[in-house]
């Protein structure tokens, strides 16, 4: 199919992601996908870029979330993402949230600070433009058996062409038997031993317990942790998930530790928390979820605004660490405004899933210029 026919997808489409459906279901029957794959003229390789001693087609990929088996990123990378993320794992089995894991909400315009409204209200049908779409994302940070992943990561990376790469997401979890810390060391182990390029630690999950979710915050933790993950999986390249932080002295410091730490980039924003209630005003998501992660266009100022945060603070301490900005990318034009405020990479999650096309088109786009 030429670029130039590209077809629209949202509206029209349903997202590739069955939000009727369990997680379990979504990774077993998924992607969702029907239209034609773009064809795509792979720039010439002396314009490649490198990424982590990777030498990539393109600076956009796939945050996060998505991709839920070597199937999901085997579609990325065929739709011109050229770094997708593989679902974060844990170092067991671990189960999904009950439905509904995500619902369409009403942010009440741009989220741009943290003064805006807490609370988010559950709609039925989202917004006609996908720029403006909104959605919660509450999984609870679900993994596959370690037995599946050991033979599926090496599928989604054999998946990907020349100029494409993989990063493997992991995430600790609270267990009796060991510490957090060793837990969490022991899922970047197995993302290596499965043959991840690059690892991200999700230190960054707000639909999960807070010991886990938050580790970002404490510059303390980001390199104790950091820094075992980095000796465990050495030579492999570590990235950092990180969320808001409430100053920019508190980045600083986090960044600070994390290059100390050893770890060569960070990633930025995760979803935004909020309280998604129903037209009573009660939990959308019931009493259990109290709060959850609005992701989708309305949190992009509030990514795009601790993007141009961290590119100064990494110029000013001069860390060296890679930049990769995440949040509200729906349109391909809003890669652009991530390069533009010192994003070294640029990837969306929810624009993925609600047009699959995203990648394709800022490729025909910048193909033009």
């Amino acid at each position: 199919m030429s670029l130039n026919k590209l077809p629209q997808w949202y509206p029209q489409q349903p997202a590739i992601y069955d939000i009727h459906k369990t997680y379990l279901e979504n990774a077993a029957d998924g992607p969702f996908f029907s239209g034609p794959l773009p064809k795509r003229a792979m720039p010439p390789k002396e314009k490649w870029i490198d990424f982590l001693g990777h030498s990539v087609a393109s600076p956009i990929g796939v945050a996060a979330g998505p991709l839920l088996t070597s199937r999901w990123v085997d579609l990325a990378g065929k739709l011109g993402f050229d770094i997708p993320i593989y679902k974060t794992i844990r170092s067991t089995e671990y189960p999904c949230h009950p439905l509904p894991n995500m619902v369409f909400v009403d942010t009440h315009g741009m989220i741009k600070h943290q003064a805006h409204p807490k609370s988010a209200t559950l709609v039925m049908s989202p917004s006609p433009h996908l720029e403006d779409l909104a959605v919660t994302n509450s999984f609870g940070m679900p993994s596959k058996s370690p037995q599946f992943l050991i033979e599926d990561i090496p599928r989604a990376n054999a998946s990907l062409q020349d100029g494409q790469v993989m990063v493997v997401s992991v995430g600790g979890t609270v267990r009796s038997d060991c510490t957090f810390l060793e837990d969490f060391v022991k899922a970047a182990e197995l993302a290596k031993n499965s043959g991840a390029k690059i690892i991200e630690a999700n230190f960054s999950c707000p639909n999960i317990d807070k010991s886990e979710g938050c580790l970002y915050m404490t510059p303390a933790t980001v390199f104790e942790i950091g820094k075992a993950i980095v000796r465990a999986v050495a030579p492999i390249p570590v990235i950092i998930k990180a969320g808001i932080f409430s100053s920019e002295e508190q980045m600083r410091d986090v960044f600070i530790a994390a290059a100390r730490a050893g770890i060569r980039a960070v990633a930025g924003i995760n979803t935004v928390s909020m309280a998604v209630i129903d037209e009573k005003g009660q939990p959308a998501l019931g009493p259990k979820r109290l709060t959850s992660g609005i992701c989708g266009g309305p949190i992009r100022e509030v990514a795009l605004q601790f993007v141009e945060t961290a590119a100064k603070i990494n110029r000013r301490e001069k860390l060296d660490l890679t930049l990769i900005g995440v949040g509200g990318i729906t349109l391909p034009e809003h890669f652009d405004l991530f390069f533009n405020a010192g994003a070294d990479v640029a990837m969306s999650a929810t624009g993925m899933m609600w047009d699959p096309y995203l990648a394709a088109r800022y490729h025909q786009n910048h193909a033009k210029g």
